[in-house]
């Protein structure tokens, strides 16, 4: 009966808090890697996360190529003929998105008798979680490890109302309802200036004041998309913390992280190989990202299992770009690749010294010379 509270207590090797990108690509990994039994806690009703509730004209901000879960190809790896990505590797639409992560649970995590799918449950700490529909209490026996893929917060607009005051008279809806306006507007005003706001076609005002003509609609842009977390260690004990260990490669370093953990006993080694860190929020973030991940890339390299495997991964996007088609050409490129990687890290350390934000062109003209070097190399 709905209200009455009855605990059962289940043991699999891992209960996996949410259902979205990161812990579907973790719980695929490990069961491919590891003979593991796996719970998913999931508070929507499907899986995909923040893909379930973002709005019906969003597609994915990379290349399908490189998303999602290491077992299953997303998208047809194709170019797209039309619209504002034509010409590029395709991305995928939010509805193949949503689609995607229903076939890899009900076709390759199901069927594989390890993993128990818990939608509509919210997890309510210390290893217990509750149906939302019968308030049901479920807990993990002692030795059940805790995986936590909800801590980076992913947040879109339609999740939370705005961080700021709307007067009573504005109409103000999110990116959701563009799609099912019934009549036109005045004018319409985009918040935010991020990714979301870009797919509503952004409009911005960086100082000063406005004021809006009659019969305007705004449209809410700001929730922050990630979130604004400090990073823990991934491996503590029983917990397992999901976090960003590859530059804006979310899904491959929940994927390379279940794979570590299957592949290793050793806290502290699987702690040096998943060495995380915060997101970018300002320019002068870059230098100190994007060091930190390559800093990961070259204890990966050094590591033969990780190595091997993400040479393997099709999440892997090549830190280098793809090696020239010629045989002897390609082995020369690989080659010098960890010899690359040293050079940059040394460039981003000098940039993290000095003033980083005034020094971003430094960067982008280091990138423009290897961008030249490899052209010349492929040719």
């Amino acid at each position: 009966m709905p209200g009455i509270e009855m605990t059962e207590t289940i043991s699999p090797d891992y209960l996996v808090i949410g259902a979205g990108a990161m812990g579907m690509a973790f719980v695929d990994t490990l069961i491919s890697d590891k003979e593991a039994t796996v719970a998913i806690v999931d508070r929507y009703s499907r899986p995909g996360g923040h893909w379930t509730l973002a709005y019906p004209f969003v597609t994915l901000h990379q290349p399908s190529d490189v998303y999602g879960v290491n077992s299953r190809q997303l998208g047809d790896e194709k170019i797209d003929q039309v619209g504002y990505n034509k010409g590029l590797a395709e991305v995928a639409t939010g509805d193949e998105i949503v689609a995607y992560y229903t076939k890899v649970l009900n076709t390759t995590l199901l069927p594989s008798v390890r993993v128990i799918y818990y939608p509509l449950h919210n997890y309510t700490g210390d290893g217990e979680f509750q149906s939302i529909a019968t308030g049901k209490m479920f807990s993990v026996g002692p030795n059940t490890r805790i995986v936590d893929s909800t801590y980076v917060k992913v947040t879109v607009p339609s999740m939370s109302p705005p961080l700021y005051e709307v007067s009573e008279n504005a109409n103000l809806v999110t990116p959701n309802a563009v799609a099912t306006l019934k009549r036109p507007y005045g004018a319409y005003t985009i918040i935010g200036a991020g990714k979301t706001a870009v797919d509503s076609y952004k409009v911005t005002l960086e100082q000063g004041t406005y004021t809006p003509v009659p019969d305007t609609l705004f449209i809410d842009c700001t929730a922050p998309g990630l979130g604004n977390v400090h990073p823990v260690p991934v491996f503590n004990g029983r917990n397992i913390t999901i976090q960003n260990i590859k530059f804006f490669q979310p899904t491959f370093s929940a994927a390379l992280i279940g794979h570590v953990e299957a592949s290793f006993d050793d806290e502290h080694l699987k702690n040096t190989l998943c060495d995380p860190f915060p997101y970018t929020r300002e320019p002068a973030d870059y230098p100190t990202t994007l060091l930190a991940s390559m800093k990961n890339r070259l204890k990966w390299m050094e590591e033969p299992k990780v190595s091997e495997w993400c040479a393997k991964s099709r999440l892997d996007f090549p830190v280098m770009g793809p090696p020239p088609r010629d045989p002897e050409k390609a082995a020369a490129f690989n080659a010098s690749i960890e010899q690359q990687i040293r050079g940059l890290c040394d460039h981003l350390e000098q940039m993290v010294k000095n003033d980083a934000e005034q020094q971003i062109g430094g960067l982008c003209d280091h990138f423009e010379r290897m961008a030249k070097n490899d052209a010349a190399s492929v040719a």
